[in-house]
C-alpha cells in the first residue's frame, strides 16, 4: 500500500511534463505560422538537374494546382457570335409566332380596324380642309363618314344590282359560247369526239353528285362568312368614325405607352408613317379608278356584256397589288371568251396589258411617288405572305403594312445616327472657362 502513491506520482510528473512539451509546440507553430504571414518565404533557387534518386525534401510550401481558362474563353470567336445572335433570333421568332397566334384569334377584329385605318387615311384629308373652313370637328367628322359610306355602299348595290340584272343574258351567253367550244372541238384537230365530251360531261356531274355533303357545308360556311363580313363591317364603322374624330388624342395616348427614351424617335416617326399610309391609299385609289375607266371603256365598246360590273371589280381588285390586275384581267377575259369568241378575249388581252402597262410605268411612280416605293419583289413576297396568313384581308394591306414599315424604319435609323453624332458632338466639345464660363452659367439665386 506504500507504493502505490509514488507510483500516481510519477504518472502525474510524467502527465505535467508532456502538457509542457506540447505548449512549447504549439507556441513554435504558431510563431512559424505568424513569420511566413508576416514576410513570404523567398522562392528557393531550382535544381540545376533533376536528380531522382535524390531524397525527397520536407519542405512545406503548398503545390498550386494549374488555374483553368474560363470555358466561354476558349469558345471560338465565330461561335460565340452565332450562338448569341441565334439564341436572339429565337427568341424573336418565338415572339412573332405568339404575336401571329394571338393576330389569328383576333383576326377579325383586327382586320376591322386595318380597314378602318385604311378609310380614315382616305377620309381624314377631307375632314381636316373641312375644319379649316370653320366646321367643327363633330359635324365635319359625320359628314366626312356618312358620305364616304353612303359611296361604297352605292357601289356595292351596284355590282350585286348588275350581275342580277345581266344573269340571264350571261348564262345565254354561256351556255351559246359552251356550244361553240364544243363545236370547235369536235372540228379540231385532236380529234375529239362526241362520245369523249359527253363521258367529261357525266364526269363532272357525278364528282357534283357525289361531293354534294361538301357543297352543303361550304354553302354553310358562307352563311357564317357573310355574318363574319357584317360584324366586321360594323366594326370598321365604328373604329373609322372615332378615328376620324379623335385619332390625335387615340395617337398621344399610344405615346403613353412607349418608353420614355424610345418616345421622341416614336413620336417622329408616328405623323411620318401616317403621310405614307395617306400617301399610298390616295394614289391606290386614283390608279384603280382610272384602270377601271380604261378597262371598262375597251370591254364595252368591244361588246363584251356586263362591262359595268367588270370595271367596278377591276376597280376593288386593283387593291391588290399584281395579283389583283392579273385577276381581274383575266375575269373580264374569260367573259369575253365565253361570251364573243376568241378574236375578242385577245383584244381585250391587249386593252389590259397595255392600261396595266401604263399603270405600271406612269401612273404609279408619279401618283405615287418616291414616299411609298416598294421594290417589286418585296410587292409580290408581301402579298403572297399576305394572302397565307390572312386571305385576300392580308393581301390588300401587305404592301401598305410594308411601305409604312419602310418608312418608319428609315425615320428611327436616321433618327438614331443623328442622335448619336450630337452626343459625339457634345462629348467632345470644348468646355467653357474664366468669363465665358461664369457668362454662359444659368442666373439664379446666388449660393449662400
Amino acid at each position: 500500500m506504500s507504493r502505490v502513491p509514488h507510483w500516481l506520482g510519477r504518472i502525474g510528473t510524467r502527465l505535467t511534463e508532456m502538457g509542457e512539451r506540447l505548449d512549447e509546440r504549439r507556441a513554435e507553430v504558431e510563431k512559424e505560422h505568424t513569420d511566413d504571414t508576416a514576410s513570404p518565404p523567398s522562392p528557393e533557387p531550382a535544381p540545376e538537374h533533376d536528380d531522382p534518386s535524390a531524397a525527397p525534401t520536407t519542405s512545406t510550401t503548398p503545390v498550386v494546382p494549374a488555374i483553368r481558362p474560363e470555358p466561354a474563353s476558349v469558345v471560338p470567336w465565330g461561335v460565340r457570335v452565332a450562338a448569341e445572335a441565334g439564341w436572339r433570333l429565337l427568341i424573336l421568332a418565338g415572339t412573332l409566332w405568339v404575336l401571329m397566334r394571338v393576330i389569328s384569334a383576333v383576326q377579325l377584329v383586327v382586320f376591322a380596324f386595318v380597314v378602318a385605318l385604311l378609310i380614315t387615311a382616305l377620309l381624314q384629308p377631307t375632314v381636316a380642309r373641312l375644319t379649316r373652313w370653320g366646321m367643327p370637328r363633330g359635324p365635319a367628322t359625320a359628314l366626312t363618314a356618312i358620305l364616304g359610306f353612303v359611296v361604297m355602299g352605292l357601289i356595292g348595290w351596284f355590282v350585286t344590282w348588275q350581275v342580277i340584272e345581266n344573269t340571264d343574258q350571261l348564262s345565254d351567253q354561256v351556255q351559246d359560247g359552251v356550244d361553240e367550244l364544243r363545236n370547235w372541238l369536235l372540228n379540231s384537230p385532236f380529234h375529239v369526239t362526241d362520245k369523249q365530251i359527253n363521258k367529261i360531261a357525266e364526269n363532272l356531274r357525278d364528282a357534283i353528285g357525289a361531293n354534294t355533303d361538301e357543297i352543303t357545308s361550304a354553302g354553310l360556311e358562307g352563311v357564317t362568312v357573310i355574318v363574319e363580313t357584317l360584324t366586321g363591317i360594323l366594326l370598321a364603322a365604328f373604329s373609322t368614325l372615332f378615328l376620324l374624330y379623335d385619332g390625335k388624342r387615340i395617337w398621344e395616348w399610344t405615346l403613353k405607352l412607349v418608353p420614355a427614351a424610345a418616345r421622341p424617335g416614336v413620336a417622329g416617326a408616328g405623323p411620318r408613317a401616317w403621310r405614307t399610309l395617306t400617301a399610298y391609299v390616295r394614289g391606290t385609289v386614283i390608279v384603280a379608278l382610272i384602270d377601271a375607266i380604261f378597262i371598262g371603256l375597251g370591254i364595252y365598246f368591244l361588246d363584251v356584256p356586263m362591262a359595268v360590273p367588270l370595271a367596278v371589280f377591276i376597280f376593288l381588285f386593283s387593291f391588290i397589288p399584281l395579283v389583283g390586275a392579273v385577276a381581274s384581267g383575266a375575269l373580264a377575259v374569260v367573259v369575253a371568251l365565253v361570251t364573243q369568241g376568241v378574236f375578242t378575249a385577245v383584244l381585250v388581252i391587249v386593252v389590259v396589258l397595255a392600261v396595266q402597262q401604263i399603270e405600271g410605268h406612269v401612273l404609279q411612280p408619279f401618283i405615287l411617288g418616291r414616299a411609298v416605293r416598294v421594290h417589286p419583289l418585296a410587292v409580290v413576297l408581301s402579298v403572297a405572305a399576305g394572302g397565307l396568313v390572312a386571305g385576300i384581308g392580308g393581301a390588300v394591306v401587305a404592301v401598305p403594312l410594308v411601305a409604312v414599315t419602310n418608312t418608319v424604319v428609315s425615320y428611327l435609323h436616321s433618327y438614331s445616327q443623328a442622335h448619336t453624332q450630337e452626343t459625339a458632338a457634345l462629348r467632345h466639345a470644348p468646355q467653357p472657362r474664366g468669363a465665358t464660363a461664369l457668362g454662359s452659367a444659368p442666373e439664379g439665386p446666388e449660393a449662400p
